[in-house]
């Protein structure tokens, strides 16, 4: 682990071969244009938890980026717009009213509703995973099955790449149906273990601290928030499915680059303290944890007892920061906090610049010793879709090589 927390390329190096110089004004030229790559590389870094005001890289990114003047939204964030219109919470109401909204609306929220197929869940998984799974994935997809595309299936094809033999669980209602298998047959066809399970959320949450949360949820009792609903559900369930059956969680926009088989317990730093090197933030776009692990109570819990559907990343990020904060060093508690570059080798507001293709040599320069870097020390990227996801990959970027080189059925790669 020290490797991944400390190993870090000295960039500069890779920039100090020059073309011969005929000139002082090319000299002073060449010289700007290290400097320039070697900011792009420090900003995006998440060695370092604080930013700039104005880091070159972003003049970089926000050139191209410019082009779409649509704000960049998450995949569920667009769906709450166009599907979810009329179940958007309230705005500008008190607790009280948007309680009583909630509980005329509570008939419409598909997501509460149970089936026959729900009442199958846990028979459903457990005879999923008894074919010999060399790891258990679980990821959850809210939204309706035809927005389950291109980027959703390159983060399929990429575990399946590193992992031949793993199984994937999506917990999805909408995806357990023809049109998601339609989605997922192109992976089934070729023999891999992938599936779409309609989760039994009673189930899930019987016997652990958010049991009690969720009945009253579901009775139109307690205030949801002005955050939509499936959101924080989808926090919860990533924790709960954890609990009962253990393994591995993966955001629907996380690209593996490396095998989880030999880890166990881990959970990710987002961002460290520059000097001390402690993380400053934890996300819970990845977990991976054994059955009955006490850290997935505590955070049940923590989700049960502090629940805000006001204020975004309190009941995720937030909630796994505030838990492992308390608990980092208590006897009792077998975990590890990984450095940011296994999960988030990126940050949210720097993701942009891995999508574009070179536009120069010192730019195609950073771009092949990033790549090193991300090969030898990341087992993943996280895409961070509410900033990507209008984003095209272009030939020749970083991302566009990643996906390349870890990816099984590779179609329609610059196109997602």
């Amino acid at each position: 682990m020290k490797t991944i927390a400390h190993k870090m390329f000295d960039y500069r190096l890779l920039n100090r071969a020059k073309s011969p110089v005929f000139c002082i004004i090319t000299l002073t030229t060449a010289i700007l244009s290290v400097i320039y790559v070697d900011t792009v590389i420090s900003s995006i870094s998440l060695q370092s938890a604080t930013f700039g005001t104005k880091e070159i890289s972003e003049l970089w990114i926000h050139r191209h980026e410019m082009k779409s003047t649509l704000p960049l939204l998450s995949t569920q964030e667009e769906i709450e717009r166009i599907d979810q219109g009329p179940l958007l919470p309230p705005l500008n109401v008190t607790e009280g009213e948007r309680i009583d909204w909630f509980g005329r609306k509570l008939p419409e929220f598909d997501i509460f509703k149970s089936n026959n197929l729900t009442q199958e869940f846990d028979a459903r998984v457990l005879e999923f995973f008894s074919h010999g799974c060399e790891v258990q994935f679980f990821m959850t997809w809210i939204a309706p099955a035809r927005l389950f595309g291109r980027r959703e299936f390159l983060a399929m094809d990429s575990v399946f790449k590193v992992h031949p033999n793993g199984c994937l669980v999506i917990l999805s209602k909408s995806m357990d149906s023809n049109h998601g298998y339609r989605a997922l047959k192109p992976l089934i066809d070729r023999g891999f273990k992938v599936s779409a399970i309609s989760p039994h959320l009673s189930f899930l949450f019987n016997n652990t601290p958010a049991e009690s949360w969720f009945d009253e949820m579901r009775r139109g009792r307690k205030d949801p928030g002005e955050i939509p609903i499936a959101q924080n559900l989808s926090n919860l369930i990533r924790l709960a499915v954890l609990y009962k059956y253990g393994g591995v969680y993966l955001d629907a926009d996380f690209i593996v680059l490396k095998s989880f088989k030999n880890l166990r317990n881990s959970i990710g730093a987002q961002s460290i303290d520059i000097v001390s090197k402690k993380w400053t933030r934890l996300n819970n776009a990845v977990l991976v944890f054994d059955m009955n692990h006490p850290l997935l109570f505590k955070f049940i819990q923590e989700f049960a007892s502090t629940f805000d559907g006001n204020k975004w990343g309190h009941n995720g990020p937030y909630l796994v920061s505030r838990v492992v904060q308390r608990v980092e060093g208590r006897p009792g508690f077998n975990f590890t906090v990984l450095p940011p570059m296994a999960f988030y080798p990126v940050d949210w507001n720097r993701i942009g610049g891995l999508f574009r293709k070179p536009e120069n040599e010192a730019i195609s320069r950073w771009v092949r010793a990033k790549l090193l870097q991300l090969r030898g020390e990341t087992y993943g990227i996280h895409l961070w879709n509410k900033q990507s996801s209008r984003l095209r990959v272009e030939e020749g970027s970083v991302i566009s090589r990643l996906i390349l080189d870890h990816c099984v059925i590779c179609e329609n790669i610059h196109s997602s």
